[in-house]
Formats: structure tokens, sequence, C-alpha cells
């Protein structure tokens, strides 16, 4: 498992917003989740309900919605947990393989997909 930071910049669905945040990624983490206060900002609604299992083994419940997610370039619509405010940001699997990046542990980045080894 690698964990280290990285900038990802989310969008609301119409565009109209926009912001940029240093999240944490870890490849233990299945969903991106974002401070519920700046999802809420942005203009994202809850669309859903999600329960996950935290890395401490607590079971909780979040509301999900949608973002458009950007990484060095790359653009796609992902699903985003509103999580607590006072908690970091997680880039997760989910947004990672929409926009097709893989992680590269030993150089702690993220890479193209197409570019990830075997």
């Amino acid at each position: 498992m690698g964990v280290f930071n990285w900038p990802i910049r989310l969008d609301s669905m119409d565009g109209e917003r926009s912001l940029t945040i240093e999240a944490m990624v870890d490849t233990g983490a299945s969903y991106t989740i974002v401070p519920a206060s700046l999802l809420q900002e942005l203009g994202v609604v809850p669309i859903d309900k999600i329960s996950l299992v935290l890395a401490d083994g607590r079971p909780v419940e979040y509301d999900i919605g949608q973002a458009m997610a950007t990484i060095d370039g790359r653009t796609e619509a992902t699903l985003v947990v509103f999580g607590d405010d006072n908690a970091r940001a997680l880039l997760g699997e989910y947004t990672l393989g929409g926009l097709r990046l893989a992680v590269d542990p030993t150089h702690g980045r993220l890479v193209p997909a197409t570019d990830a080894w075997a």
C-alpha cells in the first residue's frame, strides 16, 4: 500500500465552481473522500448513501455525490464521499481508475495506467 499527497481539481457537474485540494493518495481507499463543507461549497448534492469501513475498522455511512475530477490534465466524472469536516481529503481507487491513473509507490507519484508495470 502506498500513501502520498497529490493535487486534484474538483469541479461542479455544471462546471460553474471548482476547487483544487491536496489529497492523500491511499491505495487502500476505495473512494475519494472530501470534507463535506468543501463539497457543499462546490455545489455537490448528495445522490445516495454509502456504507464504508474506515482504516480503524469502524463502520460508517456517508452521503455520496458526483463531481468532475481533474489530475494532470485528465478529467472524468467521479463519485465523491461527503467526509468529516476535520478529516483530510483522500484520493481513492474509484477516481484513479476513472482517470486511468496508476500509483507508482516507489517514486510516490501518479502515472498514466498505460505506463504501469506488471
